[in-house]
């Protein structure tokens, strides 16, 4: 009788598969787009998104590093998947990881774009860490946004570079559960769904993703959203009603037109 509490496959046979998974080649927004979409907060292009139909925007989780730092760009998007042992693991990860999609995505990076990793809001996984990191900063990265932890704190902060993380953990990125499987590639970032080329603008209230085609849709109406908004605050801190400067009333949307066109003075006339 075979002993099947000794049943042993020495080595695993792996599956057909090549890794990393590269996505298709994508179009990033006109960077004029984007330069006007970083001065949107993302509390306004969420609530823009929502008029105009599309409701799951912001990617609840990954909070600031940076306070008071806004950034805005082209999403790369990076994916973890869960291992398998037959797969990749075990011995050797970190020099696995050199030939996997974290390495290769971060060439993929152009000046202004943000890395978007989704690692299903993993505790124990160090997406990435100081190296990787200085890597994308120097290729031109303007932040990352990242739905699972980084390590390397203390030297990362030096960097200034904006991430948006659920925090830190002191292991390496395929320590844990996790492995990078592919890149450019439509991503879930807790149940949001990115795909490469959205706009990520991301503040202190988190991060929200334009989707790429109505990028210059928002970049129009966010700027002027913002706009009138600095009319509405400056008229409620004189004293004016709320009823009638925010949202503007008829009335008060006629005094904006001709402030705004008196060149936007610091203070109103009374």
């Amino acid at each position: 009788m075979a002993n099947y509490l000794a049943l042993k496959l020495d080595p695993l046979p792996s599956p057909d598969l090549e890794l990393p998974i590269v996505g298709q080649p994508f179009t990033r927004p006109d960077p004029e787009v984007v330069e006007k979409l970083r001065q949107v907060p993302s509390a306004t292009a969420s609530a823009l998104l929502h008029k105009v139909g599309i409701r799951h925007t912001w990617i609840e989780g990954p909070v600031t590093s940076r306070p008071g730092v806004r950034t805005a760009g082209p999403a790369v998007t990076l994916q973890f998947m869960p291992q398998r042992e037959d797969v990749a693991s075990g011995q050797d990860q970190e020099q696995i990881e050199k030939s996997s999609a974290l390495w290769h995505v971060l060439d993929a990076v152009q000046p202004g774009d943000v890395l978007t990793v989704a690692a299903n809001g993993d505790r124990y996984s160090g997406c990435m860490g100081e190296m990787l990191f200085a890597y994308l900063k120097g290729r031109g990265g303007a932040g990352a946004v990242i739905d699972g932890r980084i390590r390397d704190w203390a030297n990362v902060e030096k960097l200034e570079l904006p991430i948006w993380s659920r925090g830190r953990t002191p292991n390496y990125a395929s320590q844990a559960g996790l492995f990078p499987w592919a890149y450019n590639v439509p991503v879930a970032m807790n149940g949001v769904l990115v795909l490469p080329g959205d706009v990520i603008i991301a503040d202190d209230d988190g991060a929200v993703v334009v989707p790429a085609k109505i990028a210059p849709f928002m970049a129009e109406n966010g700027v002027k959203h913002e706009t009138w908004e600095v009319f509405s605050r400056m008229k409620l801190a004189e004293g004016g009603s709320i009823w009638r400067y925010y949202p503007l009333s008829e009335e008060g949307l006629a005094e904006y037109d001709a402030w705004n066109a008196a060149g936007r003075p610091q203070k109103t006339a009374p």
